[in-house]
C-alpha cells in the first residue's frame, strides 16, 4: 500500500501539468461557438489516455458532443471498472468576477483556480493518476468513460449506453464527479437528487398598453408572473407544490455556521424551508427560479407588459420520478394564475434520482482505499444536485456496483465564479482511486 500511495505521489506532477493543459481548452458544449473547442478537448483527453497506456481509444458520438472510450483489458477472472468523468464544463459566467482569467489555472493557497479544474476535468485526471501509479498495468480491467456534454443535462447519453453497450459494460462503475465533506474528510456519496425543469409563460395582452391609462384595471404579465412564482413556498420557504415525494436522510452534523460559512449567505439572511440540513439539501425537493424573461430595466417604459417568462428548475428526492413530479410543478402554476391569464408550460430537462445501497464487497475495498488515502473514514452522504446519467448507467447495467467519488469540496464552487480544485484533495482522491483499483482485484 505505502509503495502505491509513493507512486501516486511521483506522478502527480505530470498529471496537474496534463490538467492545466485541458483547463485551458474551453470546452463549453453549451456554447454553440465554442463546440468545436470540445472536440479540441476529447482530442486531448484521447491523446493523454492513450499515451497512459490504453490499448483501444476511441472518440464516439451519437448525434451530440464527442466522448472518449478507453480499455484496458481485465485479466482471466477479474472484474472491470469503468471509470466516469466529463470534460465539458459550465460556462463561465462574468469574466470581471474571476481573480484570474478563468480558462488560465493558477494557483493560489494551495488551490487551483480555474473553470473545469474540479468540475470535471480533475476526475480525468483523477482516472489518469491511478492508471499511471499502476504502471498502466492494474489488477483489473480498467474502462475510462469521458462524456462531452454533462453540463447540458446529458442529452445523448442513453444513445451513447445503448450504441456502446458492449464496450461499457463493467462490473465496478466510479462516478467521479461528486463533493466531499470537506478538504480532510472524504464522503462517499449514497443519494442524489433528481432534476425536472420547465418554462412558464404568462400572457395577459396582445400588446403592451399606457399604464397610466390602464393600470388598476388591466393586469401585466409581469404582475400576474410574479404571484404564481411566489405562492411556490409557503412562509417558511418549503415547497408548496402538492404531491411531491419526500425521503429521509443521513444524520450528520451540518451546523448553522457551516451552512453560512459554504454558502456565502449574507449577515441577517436565513435559511428556509423545515427540517434538518441535510434532509433539506438531500432528501426533500426544491424548487428554484432560475431566469426572468421580462424588460430590462433600462428599456424600460411606463408600459403594461403584455407577455412575461420564467424559467423552474425543481429537485426531485430520492424515490420520487421526475416526470411525475413536473405533472404536479404543472397542475401548480396552472391552478395558481390568477385573474384568468393565459399560462403556458413548456416542459424542460428530466433526470431521475437515484439512491444506492452502499454495501458489500466491493464498498468495503472503496471504504479502506478511502481510509488509507485521507487518514479518515468517508461519510456517506446525499447530493442536492442532480447527476442524472447515475441513474442512466444504473439501468444500462443493474447489475453494477455504483460509486460516486469526486474531488470537490465545499469552497471549490463548481458552477460559479472562481471555481477551484484543493490540490491535495486531488492527491488524496487519486490515491484512494489507485487503492480501490487495486484492492478490487482480489475480491
Amino acid at each position: 500500500m505505502t509503495d502505491l500511495v509513493a507512486r501516486v505521489r511521483d506522478v502527480l506532477p505530470s498529471v496537474r501539468a496534463d490538467l492545466e493543459n485541458l483547463v485551458r481548452i474551453e470546452s463549453v458544449w453549451a456554447d454553440p461557438a465554442r463546440r468545436p473547442e470540445v472536440h479540441r478537448s476529447a482530442d486531448a483527453v484521447s491523446k493523454l489516455l492513450t499515451e497512459a497506456g490504453f490499448g483501444d481509444v476511441r472518440i464516439v458520438a451519437e448525434g451530440g458532443a464527442p466522448a472518449v472510450i478507453a480499455r484496458h483489458p481485465a485479466p482471466a477472472g477479474a472484474p472491470t471498472v469503468l471509470l466516469y468523468a466529463h470534460h465539458d464544463v459550465q460556462p463561465e459566467g462574468d469574466r470581471s468576477q474571476w481573480h484570474s482569467p478563468p480558462f488560465q489555472p493558477t494557483e493560489r493557497d494551495g488551490r487551483l483556480y480555474g473553470r473545469g479544474t474540479a468540475d470535471d476535468k480533475a476526475g480525468i485526471a483523477t482516472h489518469l493518476a491511478a492508471f499511471r501509479a499502476l504502471g498502466g498495468n492494474p489488477p483489473v480491467g480498467v474502462t475510462v468513460f469521458v462524456e462531452g456534454e454533462e453540463e447540458s443535462g446529458s442529452p445523448s447519453l442513453a444513445r451513447l449506453l445503448s450504441a456502446h453497450r458492449e464496450l461499457l459494460a463493467a462490473d465496478v462503475i466510479v462516478i467521479a464527479d461528486s463533493d466531499n465533506w470537506s478538504t480532510e474528510v472524504p464522503s462517499l456519496t449514497v443519494s442524489l437528487r433528481g432534476l425536472a425543469d420547465c418554462v412558464v409563460e404568462v400572457a395577459t395582452l396582445d400588446h403592451g398598453l399606457h399604464s397610466g391609462m390602464w393600470g388598476g384595471v388591466v393586469p401585466d404579465a409581469l404582475s400576474v408572473l410574479v404571484r404564481i412564482l411566489a405562492s411556490l413556498h409557503d412562509d417558511d420557504g418549503n415547497v408548496a407544490v402538492a404531491g411531491l415525494h419526500q425521503a429521509s436522510a443521513a444524520d450528520v452534523d451540518y451546523t448553522p455556521e457551516r451552512v453560512r460559512a459554504d454558502t456565502g449567505l449574507l449577515d441577517g439572511v436565513r435559511e428556509i424551508g423545515s427540517g434538518s440540513v441535510a434532509q433539506r439539501l438531500w432528501a426533500k425537493p426544491a424548487i428554484t427560479v432560475i431566469g426572468i424573461d421580462a424588460t430590462p430595466i433600462a428599456q424600460a417604459s411606463n408600459t403594461l407588459i403584455p407577455r412575461a417568462r420564467a424559467k423552474i428548475s425543481m429537485r426531485v428526492a430520492p424515490g420520487g420520478v421526475a416526470a411525475e413530479h413536473l405533472a404536479a410543478l404543472t397542475r401548480h402554476l396552472e391552478s395558481h394564475t390568477p385573474w384568468g391569464a393565459r399560462v403556458t408550460v413548456t416542459a424542460g430537462d428530466l433526470g431521475e434520482p437515484y439512491a444506492i445501497d452502499a454495501s458489500g464487497p466491493v464498498y468495503d475495498v472503496a471504504r479502506e482505499a478511502f481510509r488509507e488515502a485521507w487518514g479518515f473514514d468517508a461519510v456517506d452522504t446525499g447530493v442536492g444536485g442532480s447527476i442524472p446519467f447515475i441513474a442512466s448507467f444504473a439501468e444500462a447495467f443493474p447489475e453494477a456496483k455504483v460509486l460516486v467519488t469526486g474531488v470537490e469540496d465545499p469552497d471549490t464552487q463548481a458552477h460559479s465564479i472562481n471555481e477551484s480544485l484543493h490540490l491535495g484533495v486531488l492527491e488524496r482522491a487519486a490515491t484512494a482511486e489507485a487503492l480501490l483499483l487495486q484492492g478490487l482485484g482480489s475480491i
